[in-house]
């Protein structure tokens, strides 16, 4: 039996990577990174690493699979020492291997390590690579993203001047989406682009410092708040304490989108409260867009505060019409034809006595492809839904976003091809409706002019050279090579001190 590529539900939009950094002498700095990474397993679930230095050298682990996967009790004894990096990873630029997999490690000339973490996506890879290959800098180990080539680069200037100077002089020539969390052997860095368009945030422990992507991993570490990294800013962290320099001058474009999906509901970007803006989001959906009916659902759990908002707006009640699995995360185990024809019902499965016979509001949080939204609609509607309405936390996603998230190319976005009317008969909706632009705006309490809208509206704050519209791998391909001698990193299966034995 064939399947219809209708029902195959799409997967949500994905955001590259989440990164963790620690300074903290005297402190397990690898059991603070894990649960670091752990608040930000939903940045990314392909892979997670973490590198710690003692002072004299650097050891780093990763491996394909979530946090909890990656690392037990064993090897983060192992990785002992007072400055880590942290990332765990979802892939924008570069295939998902072990190779690809965060924090990337380079040695430089001087005999000094570096391992780096990236959230983001550059958009002037192929003019950095030229810039690389020039400087007879090849990919790590059949690396093959943007942040490898990064590291290099990095890497290659502190041979001459120290990774601090040589973060000043490199990062003002790379262009794109960046927050950065880099170490040597004593020293902890963070920076991010000048227009910020990822969040990175600095918190404060007793005996150290803190750089995260969310506030809500500050709170799992036990760090109290300082302040945001400032777009076009590069932080130094050591023994004598933190330096602050910058690269660029600020031009803030924040991604609005982390407003909608990307960040935890519990986090806190630019002053505003995520789940907050949410829920306001949700009121303001509720005016532009009403329904007469007699129940609003999220679908769990990116749709949830946006439900709340819309149920106090519309002041229709709020109930739970869909359970959510706690446990369907990224698996490598590929479901056969039979099991991916269940479709949604891998994730979601209604509660048929509080949908029977009731006209449901459905809020979620975007529509991609659609595909998504039409098999949970017809899954209502067979639960016994006697009308289905479907009302969208964004607005309409027509174009694709170059800055690390992974959405559909424009042709496959269904808001690029059809009306209002043309996507709600494709997903088979009573009616449905988007929260305005300017809605999204007003909700996340931020001036317009802060935002990145791309995906909304197609206007680009970063240019992009033509050779990130035709793709973002950029480093598919290139020849293997490996420049200086080989990085401590650990594959499954080995101890850290194991891995500074092999050749």
């Amino acid at each position: 039996m064939v399947t219809d590529q209708h029902d195959v539900p799409e997967s949500e939009p994905r955001e590259e990577c989440g990164v963790f950094g620690v300074w903290a002498p005297g402190e397990d700095v690898a059991k603070l990174t894990y649960y670091g990474l752990y608040a930000l397993q939903h940045r990314g679930q392909e892979a997670a690493g973490i590198s710690v230095s003692d002072g004299e050298r650097i050891v780093v682990f990763k491996d394909l699979g979530l946090v909890s996967q990656v690392f037990d009790e064993q090897v983060l004894c192992s990785l002992r020492g007072h400055v880590a990096v942290g990332h765990c990873r979802y892939s924008t630029t570069g295939s998902t291997t072990w190779e690809n997999a965060q924090p990337t490690f380079r040695n430089t000339a001087i005999g000094s390590g570096l391992s780096l973490g990236h959230n983001g996506n550059l958009v002037n890879t192929a003019e950095l690579l030229e810039r690389a290959t020039a400087a007879g800098i090849r990919t790590q180990n059949g690396a093959t993203s943007d942040s490898d080539l990064l590291c290099g680069l990095l890497a290659a200037a502190a041979a001459d001047r120290g990774i601090e100077q040589a973060a000043l002089e490199l990062l003002p020539d790379v262009r794109g989406a960046f927050c950065l969390v880099f170490a040597d052997e004593t020293t902890l860095y963070a920076a991010r682009d000048p227009h910020g368009v990822r969040p990175l945030v600095i918190g404060r422990l007793e005996r150290g410092w803190v750089v995260a992507s969310e506030t809500a991993a500050l709170d799992i570490v036990g760090a109290s708040f300082v302040r945001e990294v400032e777009p076009g800013e590069l932080l130094a962290i050591d023994e004598n304490g933190l330096r602050s320099a910058r690269f660029a001058n600020p031009e803030p474009k924040g991604c609005v989108f982390e407003y909608v999906y990307l960040a935890r509901p519990d986090t806190t970007i630019a002053g505003r409260s995520v789940h907050a803006a949410r829920v306001e989001i949700g009121r303001r959906l509720a005016k532009e867009s009403p329904a007469e009916a007699d129940l609003v659902i999220p679908v769990p759990e990116s749709g949830t505060p946006a439900a709340i908002g819309y149920a106090q707006g519309s002041e229709i009640p709020y109930g739970s019409g869909l359970v959510k699995n706690a446990y369907v995360g990224r698996t490598f185990i590929q479901p056969s034809q039979t099991i991916r024809q269940l479709g949604i019902r891998l994730k979601l499965n209604p509660l048929r006595d509080v949908i029977r016979g009731k006209r449901l509001v459905v809020v979620d949080d975007s529509i991609v492809r659609g595909n998504t939204q039409r098999a949970l609609v017809r899954m209502l509607r067979e639960a016994g839904a006697l009308e289905v309405h479907v009302r969208i936390a964004s607005p309409p996603v027509r174009w694709p976003c170059f800055y690390g998230i992974d959405f559909a190319s424009r042709a496959e976005l269904v808001a690029n091809g059809l009306d209002l009317d043309g996507i709600r008969r494709s997903i088979g909706a009573d009616s449905l409706g988007y929260v305005s632009l300017d809605g999204l705006v007003a909700a996340s309490e931020q001036p317009r002019s802060r935002l990145c809208m791309a995906c909304f509206d197609g206007s680009y704050p970063i240019e992009l050279p033509e050779a990130a519209k035709i793709g973002k791998h950029l480093l598919e391909g290139l020849e293997k090579g490996v420049s200086g001698s080989a990085a401590p990193v650990v594959p499954a299966g080995y101890g850290a001190e194991d891995a500074l034995q092999r050749p």
